[in-house]
């Protein structure tokens, strides 16, 4: 089996991450700002519809990981045949179908998101946890994931900025408001699709174990099985840790993103002047000053990411993954309470909320995936056995149990301050909550996952030591335990 990826493989097999990231950072920022503005559903409901939509991609991980995890079977065609679906069901959840029924909205959003998020999972499970059948080492896995990582600054753009121009601009041609979603949305799917069978072709000649295994007999489970599978994972003791890591960032940084355009247009409302008009006189008139304000905060956002994912994987290699993510999460938290206790009413305060966000998302996307991959030989020195995509499926599980969360609490505490999708200036009680959902919340709620980490076990030092001890174990020769009392 190779144990390394070549650079041109390399690069391939990472570009992959522009598919999932383009329609995943268009969805948890726009897509409550779409059905409450477009759609003109209320908060509430629209908000269930992401979190029936978003747990439901949980619930599936474990389904699909276990699937993957199948002797023969080949994770690089889970992704190739997940990429149209993927992108049609996209768009459908973009769809403005007209209707005032609020039934009708409600199972039609729900339906159409929970299919987007199904095929999403069949290709990311496996996307992600084909690295663990590639390499073992603790510093190859973490080079992959920082470069993923740079190339996911570019689809954060894409994703995030991309949606917050164009509808405008195809309104400004002549096109509804609504039309313009659901054509940005095709263009997203396009690239996705494309993105995704780039990187499903960059594998082809490389050896995976488990493609090349041929299938047991009786190897076919029950749901209830897989489940008793997934819930076998939390035996392993450092899990306890990750996953409040996981949970309560996802939970923090998704209350942020989803409330980047109401922040924008609602707290700082930002004013014309000599750039918003020149701007404006170039793109059109279905661009507004907050679509403007709106690609700048995304700027700021992937331009701090792209400087700190170095610094980052450079910390993680050369001392670990935990001591970056408790440097960079403490950076993340201090900068959110700083910005509350100014106020969430100019330009650099919403420039600060974002960098101090980006500092965050660049250390947690960077070690997220890495770290679960060194679960893998923790769980084989345990059990025996490799099970790369469970053990890259439950971290996702946990991962969008937090971003649901954290979506939904936006859209409950928007409908309890009483926001209102069709006024265009909100009452100052509305306000004064949009400032505590991107600041003060976040932060107390980061708190919870930087304590994770502080517990959390595995350091470079601990897992070096547990592959060589593995090593023996797998060659039936004589292995030593001690040091590992916090692992098994």
């Amino acid at each position: 089996m190779e144990n390394k990826l070549t650079k041109g493989r390399k690069l391939g097999y990472c570009s992959g991450i522009i598919s999932e990231s383009l329609l995943y950072n268009m969805f948890y920022t726009y897509y409550l700002v779409f059905l409450t503005d477009i759609v003109k559903m209320s908060p509430a409901l629209a908000g269930t519809v992401s979190f029936i939509s978003i747990i439901w991609d949980a619930v599936t991980d474990p389904i699909i990981g276990t699937f993957a995890d199948k002797n023969g079977a080949d994770k690089r065609k889970f992704m190739a045949r997940a990429a149209f679906p993927m992108g049609l069901a996209f768009v459908g959840a973009f769809l403005n179908i007209g209707s005032n029924s609020g039934v009708v909205q409600f199972i039609y959003y729900t339906a159409m998101a929970m299919l987007f998020w199904l095929a999403y999972t069949v290709y990311t499970i496996p996307y992600y946890a084909v690295v663990a059948e590639i390499t073992q080492d603790y510093d190859e896995r973490t080079s992959i994931r920082g470069t993923s990582s740079l190339i996911n600054t570019l689809a954060i753009l894409s994703g995030n900025a991309v949606p917050a121009i164009l509808p405008g601009v195809f309104a400004g041609m002549g096109i509804s408001i609504s039309m313009g979603w659901t054509t940005t949305a095709i263009c997203m799917a396009v690239f996705a699709i494309l993105f995704a069978l780039l990187a499903s072709f960059s594998l082809r000649g490389i050896r995976l174990q488990k493609a090349e295994a041929v299938a047991e007999q009786g190897e076919k489970k029950k749901i209830k099985d897989i489940f008793v599978e997934f819930i076998s994972v939390f035996k392993i003791k450092p899990f306890k840790w990750f996953m409040m890591f996981i949970v309560f960032f996802l939970i923090a940084s998704s209350m942020i993103q989803t409330s980047f355009v109401y922040m924008i247009k609602d707290c700082v409302r930002p004013q014309p002047n000599a750039f918003s008009n020149a701007v404006l006189g170039a793109m059109g008139d279905g661009i507004t000053i907050s679509d403007i304000y709106m690609f700048v905060v995304i700027l700021v956002l992937i331009s701090t990411m792209a400087v700190f994912i170095p610094i980052v994987t450079t910390i993680a290699e050369k001392k670990d993954r935990r001591t970056s993510s408790l440097i960079f999460m403490s950076i993340m938290a201090v900068g959110l309470i700083i910005c509350r206790i100014i106020g969430v009413h100019s330009i650099p305060v919403l420039i600060g909320i974002t960098a101090s966000m980006a500092i965050g998302m660049a250390n947690f996307w960077t070690v997220f995936y890495s770290m679960a991959y060194d679960l893998v030989e923790v769980d084989e020195f345990v059990t025996g056995v490799r099970r790369e995509s469970v053990i890259t499926a439950v971290p996702q599980f946990f991962q969008k149990f937090g971003a649901a969360i954290g979506v939904w609490s936006v859209s409950l505490m928007l409908q309890a301050c009483g926001y209102n999708g069709s006024l265009e200036v909100q009452s100052a009680k509305v306000v004064s909550g949009i400032e505590n959902i991107v600041t003060i919340v976040p932060a107390i709620v980061l708190a919870i996952s930087i304590f994770g980490m502080v517990k959390y076990p595995i350091t470079k030092k601990t897992f070096t030591h547990l592959k060589e001890e593995l090593e023996k174990k797998r060659e039936n020769k004589e292995f030593d335990q001690t040091g590992f009392e916090k692992l098994i």
